[in-house]
């Protein structure tokens, strides 16, 4: 089980739960109060998602530190978009998830964003964040305090 316990399994996991509601559970029609305008935020949430981890990705590179959670890092990334948010590779997974959903038009899936931001904080944010501060401690401190977790 270990092997699976990487965030984009737990975002395709919580995507396949968001479909299956989507698909099978009774909506009583919820799925019209979204309205027109869920399918093109929808998209626009995914592919701002998409950007974001390239981004991310591409800092990770340049700085030659793991993009592997549970694993010790070799820098402290604080600049680019690392300077507006301390996890924007989560944020993207927040926001791709947040696009499917609103693409497919799944108003019971809705709950599943807060959920999956919970269940990604304390199965690595947390742990990602130790292992910074004993790697780093005064300039994770400083990061952390000027630095929000999510924007």
């Amino acid at each position: 089980m270990k092997q699976l316990d990487y965030p984009p399994v737990w975002l395709v996991a919580f995507m396949a739960l968001a479909y299956a509601l989507d698909r099978f559970a009774p909506n009583f029609g919820l799925g019209i109060a979204l309205g027109n305008w869920a399918s093109p935020l929808g998209k626009v949430l995914f592919g701002a998602g998409l950007v974001l981890t390239a981004m991310a990705v591409w800092q990770f590179s340049r700085a030659k530190t793991t993009l592997i959670p549970h694993q010790p890092p070799n820098a402290l990334i604080t600049s680019g978009i690392f300077a507006y948010s301390r996890n924007p590779i989560y944020l993207a997974d927040v926001l791709m998830l947040s696009g499917v959903i609103l693409f497919w038009g799944a108003v019971l899936a809705l709950p599943l964003v807060p959920l999956f931001a919970i269940v990604i904080r304390k199965r690595f944010i947390d742990g990602e964040e130790k292992r910074l501060e004993d790697a780093f401690p005064t300039e994770f401190q400083a990061y952390y305090s000027t630095t929000r977790r999510w924007i």
